[in-house]
């Protein structure tokens, strides 16, 4: 059984082992994710030389050895030779998180199926069972949390930094967050002004 954390990667040293289409992957998550990316292979595809150039990641152009990962907080194995990946994760100290892609058991964490809406994350794991069937789900939640809900995330987090701010009243606070999250709520036209609206009349009651 494992436990779902959500990761502040931001300037920690993540070191990926492997140039090609799996690790370009890896890559662009860490990278949206502020982490201080390595990359160690002898080659690696136009897209990670592209962020290679833009300054976005290091790029050690050698085969792996266990110094390179040294100074890691995270690791991820992947190659496409599972004896590189095998070694990785021997290399690896038991304080380190180690993630090889052909193999969970050698892992201890796995990098979950997931929707980005801005603020909001879902993330979806089989734990390693299904992979097809993650991303399956992953598909169907991304259409019902379509890209629409990235202002409306934006929009609830100023409204609760407003509520906060300026409602002392237990109760209403908690109406007040709840309506708002509402898909009637939601559907509504002109939120802002739907929010005034709800604001006032909740506060006069």
């Amino acid at each position: 059984m494992t436990y779902p954390i959500m990761l502040d990667l931001t300037n920690k040293q993540v070191v990926v082992i492997g140039g090609g289409k799996v690790a370009e992957r890896k890559i662009r998550g860490l990278i949206e994710a502020k982490a201080n990316v390595v990359v160690v292979a002898p080659e690696i595809t136009a897209l990670i030389q592209q962020l290679v150039d833009e300054g976005a990641l290091v790029w050690r152009k050698k085969c792996f050895s266990r110094e390179d990962i040294k100074e890691a907080f995270l690791i991820i194995a992947a190659t496409n030779e599972r004896g590189v990946n095998e070694s990785v994760a021997q290399a690896a100290r038991p304080h380190q998180l180690i993630n090889v892609v052909d193999n969970p058991t050698q892992s201890n964490f796995y990098v979950p199926s997931t929707v980005r809406r801005g603020k909001l994350t879902i993330a979806v794991s089989t734990g390693g069972a299904s992979p097809i069937l993650a991303a399956k789900i992953r598909r169907e939640i991304a259409e019902k949390y379509d890209e629409n809900y990235e202002n409306y995330i934006d929009f609830l987090y100023e409204c609760r930094q407003y509520i906060l701010r300026n409602v002392s009243d237990s109760k209403k606070k908690q109406q007040l967050l709840q309506v708002i999250t509402d898909e009637s709520f939601r559907k509504t036209e002109n939120w802002e002004e739907e929010f005034q609206k709800l604001f006032k009349r909740i506060m006069s009651e």
